[in-house]
């Protein structure tokens, strides 16, 4: 079990997308899709990626912004160094 701390936002499939990304040192949409062993369609991983994205944990490797990577406060979140609950005004891109 993960001592990891969530932001409110966060959904299981955040933390198999960051999973993925750590152990891969990047990823695509396609490839979560592919990798997967539950339901997570592709165009659902993209959402999530966009969403790690504007949290500032995931960043694009390339200029068509389909290939991501752990950024270094993601990959303080994926060490639990991070409270992304505590941060939840930075990290969360619907945070009012």
């Amino acid at each position: 079990m993960s001592d990891r701390r969530s932001a409110p936002w966060m959904c299981p499939l955040d933390e198999r997308i960051m999973e993925i990304l750590n152990r891969e040192g990047w990823s695509t949409a396609r490839l979560i899709e592919d990798i997967m062993t539950t339901n997570a369609p592709e165009d659902r991983a993209h959402e999530r990626l966009e969403l790690l994205f504007d949290a500032g944990l995931i960043a694009p490797i390339s200029e068509d912004a389909s290939m991501y990577e752990l950024t270094g406060e993601g990959q303080r979140y994926f060490d639990c160094d991070l409270d992304a609950a505590e941060h939840v005004d930075k990290l969360n891109p619907h945070a009012a």
